[in-house]
């Protein structure tokens, strides 16, 4: 039989959502999700750390999230996003990569579009 226990905590003004799952084998999962809000609306802001051609890692204020881009920039994500740039990324998990649907780098400028260079 599977308990699943859910609890709410405020850790520096900011909601924290913790999941904890015992499994008949004694072991225990624990799940966070850092912002009810960014895990709703499904959109990360923060710094790239690193840039391959159809992806890159996004730093966050409490995590590092790996972005599959490849539907927003094809294979020409380096192109277009370098390591500091500061952007919000729009999507949804798919496992433990993050697939963008839309990335937005400071000032609002829209990088790539399904797919095209700027």
């Amino acid at each position: 039989m599977k308990q699943i226990l859910s609890a709410l905590k405020f850790k520096g003004g900011r909601m924290k959502f913790v999941i904890t799952v015992f499994a008949l084998t004694g072991l225990a999962v624990t799940a966070s999700v850092t912002s009810i809000a960014q895990a709703r609306g499904n959109s990360f802001s923060g710094t790239i750390e690193r840039v391959w051609e159809d992806g890159f890692r996004l730093k966050t204020e409490e995590r590092s999230l790996r972005v599959d881009s490849w539907d927003v920039c094809g294979d020409n994500t380096s192109r277009n996003l370098s390591k500091g740039d500061r952007v919000t990324v729009d999507g949804e998990f798919d496992g433990r990569e993050f697939d963008a649907f839309s990335i937005t780098k400071e000032g609002d400028v829209k990088v790539c579009t399904q797919g095209t260079t700027q």
